[in-house]
């Protein structure tokens, strides 16, 4: 990983790149310009170069990026496996509606397992092999870090026993209050509160 310090706003912005650049190879585009690229992901051109000077000398100006040389430094200089095992924990109605989200190409990983309670789900054919989540310790996939959270009880003892099978980031779709430690990551979709900053929004700009 580069040693120079990288604000917040472009390490969010590097999955929608590299998903991007993978969409790009699998269509055999070889090398891109920025603005090219701009159009494509709609962030401004210059704001791209800037994303990328954090991760060095990268292309030529009027030449263009090579494209399989930005997915290889994604991949490997910033130290991140993009091809991570993702654990979905709760595969209720909203769970499954995760696993037919028809964006998953591309992206930094996928998920290869379910975890329940209900023993109907447990039992019920899914696309994916679904466990109980007493069997977590024996089932979690190696080197998993990253679990979507979709239960609605025993929220923070689930977490807890996911941080203790070595999960460290985490796409929290409870709405509660999760306590964990700073080296563990999580990001809350809260669709109540997405609604709300709209609504403010389209008022205050009446």
């Amino acid at each position: 990983m580069t040693e120079k310090f990288v604000p917040k706003a472009t390490l969010q912005r590097y999955p929608i790149y590299l998903k991007a650049l993978r969409k790009l190879k699998d269509q055999n585009v070889k090398k891109i310009l920025s603005r090219e690229l701009s159009d494509y992901v709609a962030i401004e051109s210059t704001t791209i170069r800037r994303d990328f000077s954090f991760l060095g000398n990268l292309g030529k100006q009027g030449y263009g990026y090579d494209i399989d040389n930005l997915i290889s430094i994604f991949e490997s200089e910033l130290g991140v496996n993009f091809d991570e095992k993702i654990i979905l924990v709760g595969v209720g109605n909203l769970g499954k509606a995760l696993l037919h989200y028809n964006r998953w190409n591309h992206v930094v990983g996928e998920i290869v397992c379910g975890f329940d309670i209900d023993p109907n789900i447990i039992e019920t054919p899914c696309e994916i092999p679904v466990y109980n989540f007493n069997q977590l310790k024996e089932k979690i996939p190696d080197n998993c870090r990253i679990a979507i959270l979709t239960v609605s009880e025993n929220i923070q003892e689930t977490v807890d026993k996911l941080v203790d099978c070595g999960i460290i980031g985490l796409v929290d779709f409870t709405n509660e209050h999760i306590q964990v430690s700073k080296s563990v990551t999580i990001k809350a979709i809260d669709v109540v509160s997405a609604m709300q900053e709209l609504v403010f929004a389209i008022n205050f700009h009446k």
